[in-house]
């Protein structure tokens, strides 16, 4: 069942070790998803792709690139934040109205 906010996804290759990198991303991810209340899933590529992705997706429309980790970041509070602040900043375009009913809840943690 499809979540009427939308869902994380997060896109990573099979063929690198990311280690603690999916391990931060993914538990960055899953927090907020609960917070807002989307669905979560990670997807894995056969491609040789060293950064990981988090996309947001609301129904058919084209998933948006929300967070990029070509650093190796593994701190997950930094990633998180990350995430947050790109969830509020989508939540202010007319195209992802749904994502307005929910902006109190990315900006309370703040």
């Amino acid at each position: 069942m499809e979540n009427a906010n939308g869902k994380l996804l997060i896109y990573a290759s099979s063929f690198t070790s990311h280690g603690k990198r999916l391990k931060s991303v993914s538990l960055a991810a899953e927090k907020m998803a609960k917070l807002l209340k989307l669905n979560f899933k990670v997807i894995m590529f056969t491609q040789k792709i060293m950064p990981i992705y988090v996309y947001y997706k609301n129904g058919d429309e084209e998933p948006i690139p929300i967070y990029c980790d070509k650093d190796g970041k593994t701190d997950m509070k930094e990633i998180y934040a990350a995430l947050r602040n790109m969830m509020f900043v989508l939540s202010f375009h007319p195209k992802h109205s749904a994502l307005k009913q929910i902006r109190k809840e990315v900006m309370r943690f703040s």
